[in-house]
């Protein structure tokens, strides 16, 4: 009994783990749909710069625009304080929205 009981909790454990991994992940057809309005200011499809900085192929190149490595805290970083012109997104976007978001620039 007591090893069905460890063997039970150690599944449910891993299960709970591994949703909380995949929500952490976004999503990114999600992403797209919340993306519309930041597709105002940055480019997707091409390298030419809007007000903002084109997002095509972001996470390929290696380095934002500010010198930092791209990295999905350093994004998540701009998303959230903005800068340069872009307002910061921190309360108008939800922790889901944006890790949605980052999903899509992923795909970029």
């Amino acid at each position: 009994m007591k090893k069905t009981l460890t063997l039970v909790f150690a599944t449910v454990t891993t299960a709970a783990l591994l949703t909380a991994q995949d929500d952490k992940a976004g999503d990114a057809a999600k992403g797209k749909e919340t993306f519309e309005q930041c597709g105002a200011c940055h480019n997707t499809d091409t390298d030419e710069k809007k007000m903002g900085p084109s997002l095509k192929g972001l996470y390929k190149r290696g380095k934002l625009t500010n010198g930092k490595k791209v990295t999905d805290a350093s994004v998540l970083d701009i998303i959230n304080k903005g800068g340069n012109g872009m307002p910061p997104y921190e309360e108008l976007l939800s922790a889901e929205e944006k890790a949605n978001v980052i999903a899509y620039v992923k795909t970029l």
